[in-house]
């Protein structure tokens, strides 16, 4: 059995800043014991002899050729753009004047 009272609990919840009434107390004391208990119990059967994983499936980034495809000419991309100036979108400024 792990240390979780419910005093621990109420203390884990003054950190977090959370407000949490009797019953909630209880409730959390049954949950994070379990998950301390099960957390032991993978503790013990670790080796150094087992790589430590993040998935039980190894992951691999799929690549897809860098193909050069059709692109919009300035007109069309413009077309639609609420301000232009200059062949450019034309937006509020956000900084100061000294940027």
């Amino acid at each position: 059995m792990s240390e979780i009272t419910p005093d621990l609990v109420r203390h884990l919840g003054v950190l977090a800043r959370i407000q949490l009434n009797d019953d909630e107390v209880t409730r959390l004391t049954g949950q994070l014991d379990a998950i301390v208990d099960n957390i032991a119990k993978v503790s013990e059967v670790a080796s150094p002899d087992v790589a430590a994983t993040s998935h039980p499936i190894p992951l691999s980034n799929v690549y897809r050729p860098d193909v050069v495809g059709e692109t919009l000419t300035h007109e069309q991309v413009l077309q639609n753009a609420p301000d232009q100036a200059d062949g450019r979108f034309r937006v509020t400024a956000i900084l100061g004047e000294e940027q």
